[in-house]
């Protein structure tokens, strides 16, 4: 830069910055004197002391404010004469506590437990879940309910209905369970974190019939894999219609869907077997029938098969919703029994 001064003083200046490259803006700061400006910082007379710091996070902490948010807090005191700092000072004050979140004692995020639920039979943990269906009416639902049994994800109970409401999902499980003449501390019955899964309407009844309950985590569609397979099995299916005329139409749909979900449809998890071959426990002699079509096409030709006997796979001998890494130590696990589903109403 002094090289340029001294070019611009035989010269100009705009030759001289041009000789040099030398921005012409830089050269008229660099010949301007340094004003000493306030530092920023710890060392600024108008930041907060760390005692002021402190009082503003007690009082934020306080009973009074620990579930108000700064505008709200601001704004309360000062209808009081007082006045701490502005509200964005509140809010970088929280983020250096790393307390810029839901503060609300009510909404702060649970530890809530991931369900693991082990079925070594039919019956012994279902699945159910409601879904939307588009009526020919802009904005308008009808709901589909459906419970499955995860082992042999035999469908055992659906319905159309107009409305999602708690009663009506009371009334639903209770005439499935009935109808499967299901016995005390026999059944778990899953679901994700809907209104109507977690009303106490239901609650209530499940305890009632000694039948626990377990819930997904908030916002974990894996939690319940069986039912979120189902709802996709069913709006993948070619003849599902993009929207239903009726209630009546969509009843009507459903029941040849679910007749031929349990009936006809060949499910891989379960060794190609049908849902009702599963839960009818008529398994193994289906089996043992496919094993001796096998042995008799080895027998004709066994270079096809590599001179290896084909065996059919067996279905699986437990059926998981989040397995644990160590199954060995497991001791099955239910989120709520019904000591705590009791609990829980009487709150």
């Amino acid at each position: 830069m002094n090289a340029t001064y001294e070019l611009s003083l035989i010269t100009d200046t705009k030759s001289a910055c041009y000789s040099f490259s030398v921005p012409r803006s830089s050269f008229y700061r660099s010949m301007k004197p340094q004003e000493n400006k306030p530092k920023k910082g710890p060392q600024n007379a108008l930041a907060l002391s760390q005692i002021e710091k402190q009082n503003v996070l007690d009082m934020l902490h306080s009973e009074r404010f620990i579930d108000k948010t700064p505008y709200e807090v601001y704004a309360t005191l000062l209808d009081e004469n007082k006045y701490f700092c502005s509200i964005s000072t509140m809010y970088r004050i929280l983020n250096e506590e790393g307390e810029v979140c839901e503060r609300r004692r009510g909404h702060r995020q649970h530890n809530y437990v991931k369900p693991e639920l082990l079925a070594t039979a039919p019956n012994q943990v279902w699945s159910w879940d409601i879904t939307k269906l588009k009526s020919d009416t802009k904005w308008n639902y009808y709901y589909l309910y459906v419970i499955m049994d995860i082992f042999s994800r035999y469908v055992t109970g659906w319905m159309v209905e107009e409305r999602e409401t708690a009663v009506l999902a009371k009334d639903f499980l209770q005439q499935t369970i009935d109808k499967y003449e299901i016995n005390p501390d026999q059944l778990t019955v899953h679901a994700d974190r809907g209104s109507s899964m977690k009303s106490k309407t239901v609650a209530q009844m499940l305890s009632d019939l000694n039948v626990m309950k377990s819930h997904n985590r908030p916002y974990v569609s894996n939690d319940n894999p069986y039912s979120e397979s189902n709802f996709k099995t069913l709006k993948y299916n070619p003849e599902f219609p993009e929207k239903f005329g009726s209630i009546q139409d969509a009843r009507s749909f459903c029941r040849t869907f679910f007749d031929w979900y349990n009936n006809e449809h060949h499910h891989t998890g379960i060794a190609l077997l049908t849902a009702k071959m599963v839960h009818f426990k008529l398994d193994k002699k289906i089996i043992q029938q496919r094993n001796i079509t096998l042995q008799n096409a080895f027998n004709k030709k066994p270079a096809r098969f590599k001179n290896k006997m084909p065996q059919h796979k067996n279905i699986p001998k437990s059926v998981w919703i989040n397995k644990p890494d160590n199954t060995d130590q497991y001791c099955k696990h239910i989120v709520n029994d019904n000591m705590n589903n009791k609990t829980e109403l009487d709150n």
